[in-house]
């Protein structure tokens, strides 16, 4: 497996190897061990399968406070989206800034969203599905988020505002600036 780094440390990029022939491919998709080597130690708890079937479909800027806090692995398996990490961490040296990537079914890449940051995707391709593994169980006394479009964030989404398509939730998200529930930066030592 491939793991690159991004201009935020903590997010990782992630792109399994394939192996096929003329019958189909294989792929190792997730490895503990090998991910324990590349100083990744992750134990997730639960597999999420999300289908969105228009091109502009935006999901996010989502997370879940302490002690329901998140990590996600997320990959694509059908289509291509635009996925998005924000730092939310008061303190960090990247609080505030975020990292996009294309993921697809066709590039196989894998983002990895740490605790302490917002995620969102916008859908670049039509009936696009995603999979993804997370570090806790879905909690709604814990589940928070941040205006998609958040000026301050700065994100470069590939869908006109008034063409995104969006849950009743995700168009009264605060911004940024006005979250009260966020995480404190813990420098590691």
């Amino acid at each position: 497996m491939e793991i690159e780094e991004t201009a935020i440390p903590e997010i990782k990029i992630l792109t399994p190897k394939k192996f096929g022939d003329h019958r189909g491919f294989f792929s190792e998709v997730w490895n503990e061990r090998t991910l324990t080597d590349a100083g990744l130690n992750l134990q997730f708890v639960q597999d999420n399968h999300a289908l969105s079937a228009e091109v502009g479909t935006l999901r996010g800027l989502h997370y879940q406070l302490d002690p329901a806090a998140q990590g996600k692995l997320v990959r694509v398996i059908r289509g291509a989206v635009l996925d998005v990490a924000v730092d939310i961490r008061v303190g960090s040296p990247t609080f505030g800034q975020h990292v996009a990537v294309e993921l697809s079914a066709e590039n196989w890449r894998q983002l990895w969203v740490p605790r302490g940051f917002a995620h969102g995707y916008c859908t670049l391709q039509p009936n696009t599905e995603l999979v993804y593994k997370v570090t806790d169980y879905y909690s709604p006394d814990h589940d928070c988020g941040i205006f998609w479009n958040d000026p301050a964030i700065g994100i470069d989404w590939p869908v006109a505002p008034e063409k995104v398509i969006l849950s009743e939730k995700d168009t009264v998200l605060p911004v940024l600036q006005d979250q009260t529930r966020l995480f404190d930066f813990e420098e590691k030592t």
